[in-house]
């Protein structure tokens, strides 16, 4: 069982998302699935899985930088019993794999968790090559995909393990970068498809996802300032979306979504799609990535580009708040 607590999120925080989900979480995994199966496209170093390399070397193959190969191999071996997981870079997993993402893990619906690293802006100066600002889009667009993203490392941790005990083709996107920021110093439960409420509030709801909850945090603090209370959900599921928190939260004068990926597709878009199917519900305010490619720079350098730092984030939603007064 992973445990969050003060000493562990710190520990998990200097590991980031995936250092600390495959530090951690993965041997936790393993005292469910003690035959669980990695499956890298050469990024076992950059993923944190030595760790795991080493203890357990007859279940871990390197396939070397083929993400097309890493989905096929993985699903042979799934369609054998196997629990497998694989790690790619987000982008590639996402877009070079696509068909056999699609083909495997969706119509086949093998037991495969594929997990992209360094989704959003986390490759820094790679360049918009690296970038996975479209990965929940594409992923969402498969049937049957369940997509996590979560909002610090040690949910991470969590989210791994929660994965592993669906039986069923998962994608998880692990974002920001080392250091991560922490949002959970308590220990909770995970569960997939329920949202989190972290901070109480009833003129407007943020909706955040990945690491954009920690910012939507500090955000809401700066809000609340102009005399506004700001309630703030991690939305660590995108598919499913969980339906019943955001009903629970139609009083709100509106919804703000924040995500680090493109507006189009992702988290906006889904809870978009929601509000369509819907009577009663508040507007929703999309904040993300604008449908625009980035100059490459560090990562605080792309997110304020973005307007996805928290002082950015609470302007533009105070700019919406004084156009529906």
């Amino acid at each position: 069982m992973v445990v969050n607590n003060k000493l562990n999120s710190r520990v998990y925080s200097k590991l980031g998302q995936s250092g600390a989900s495959f530090g951690v979480g993965l041997l936790e995994a393993l005292k469910l699935y003690p035959d669980l199966i990695v499956l890298s496209a050469d990024m076992s170093k950059t993923a944190g899985l030595d760790r795991f390399k080493s203890m357990y070397p007859d279940q871990f193959f390197n396939v070397g930088i083929a993400e097309q190969n890493l989905i096929g191999i993985a699903a042979g071996m799934s369609s054998e019993g196997k629990k497998v997981i694989v790690t790619a870079q987000a982008a590639f997993i996402s877009m070079r794999s696509f068909e056999q993402v699609r083909q495997y893990m969706g119509y086949m619906h093998s037991d495969i968790i594929a997990i992209g690293i360094g989704a959003g802006f986390s490759l820094t100066f790679f360049g918009n090559t690296h970038y996975a600002i479209e990965d929940i889009s594409i992923m969402r667009s498969i049937p049957g995909m369940t997509i996590l993203s979560p909002s610090d490392a040690g949910q991470a941790t969590k989210a791994l393990v929660a994965a592993t005990e669906l039986n069923a083709p998962v994608y998880i996107r692990f974002t920001g970068t080392m250091n991560c920021p922490i949002v959970y110093n308590e220990d909770y439960k995970l569960e997939v498809g329920k949202a989190i409420q972290v901070k109480e509030g009833t003129n407007i709801t943020i909706i955040a996802t990945g690491s954009m909850v920690y910012n939507s945090i500090k955000a809401a603090e700066i809000v609340e300032k102009e005399g506004l209370s700001v309630r703030v959900i991690d939305m660590h599921t995108i598919k499913p979306l969980d339906i019943d928190i955001l009903k629970k939260c139609c009083k709100s004068k509106f919804f703000v979504s924040v995500e680090e990926h493109n507006i189009v597709g992702g988290l906006g878009t889904a809870i978009s799609e929601l509000i369509a199917s819907q009577n009663n519900f508040p507007t929703l305010l999309r904040l993300g990535v604008m449908d625009s490619f980035s100059h490459p720079g560090d990562y605080a350098f792309l997110l304020k580009q973005n307007r996805l730092q928290p002082e950015q984030i609470a302007e533009d939603i105070l700019i919406k708040n004084k156009s529906i007064i």
